[in-house]
């Protein structure tokens, strides 16, 4: 479905306006780089539709980038991570809206993320 991208494509990010996140204001990075479990579940649901999702992952992994919500996964200091709780002691029974939204990662990614 996506072509592998090279060392050079992560660099120029030919696919970059494509990305739903893209709109050239900078009005999702509040979104795509919160502490705040709402914001970051919106994000991932904006990255669930993204036509882009496969490459902006992919690079992501590469960079390993720091934080924030990159092709449907969160990233914490440079690691994908499955979830995220709320600062504090967690609660007896769990919130429905502490959960995030699962994005699964393409195939070809799999063995990048244990990598």
């Amino acid at each position: 479905m996506f072509a592998r991208l090279t060392a050079q494509d992560y660099d120029t990010r030919a696919w970059w306006s494509q990305a739903l996140c893209a709109d050239g204001t900078g009005t999702f990075t509040r979104v795509f780089f919160s502490e705040e479990l709402h914001e970051i579940a919106r994000a991932k649901t904006i990255c669930a539709e993204c036509p882009v999702l496969a490459p902006c992952l992919e690079g992501a992994m590469a960079r390993r980038e720091p934080w924030g919500v990159w092709g449907g996964q969160l990233f914490i200091n440079g690691r994908i991570v499955a979830q995220k709780r709320r600062r504090g002691r967690p609660p007896k029974t769990p919130r429905p809206d502490d959960e995030l939204p699962v994005v699964p990662i393409p195939d070809h990614l799999q063995d990048l993320q244990t990598a």
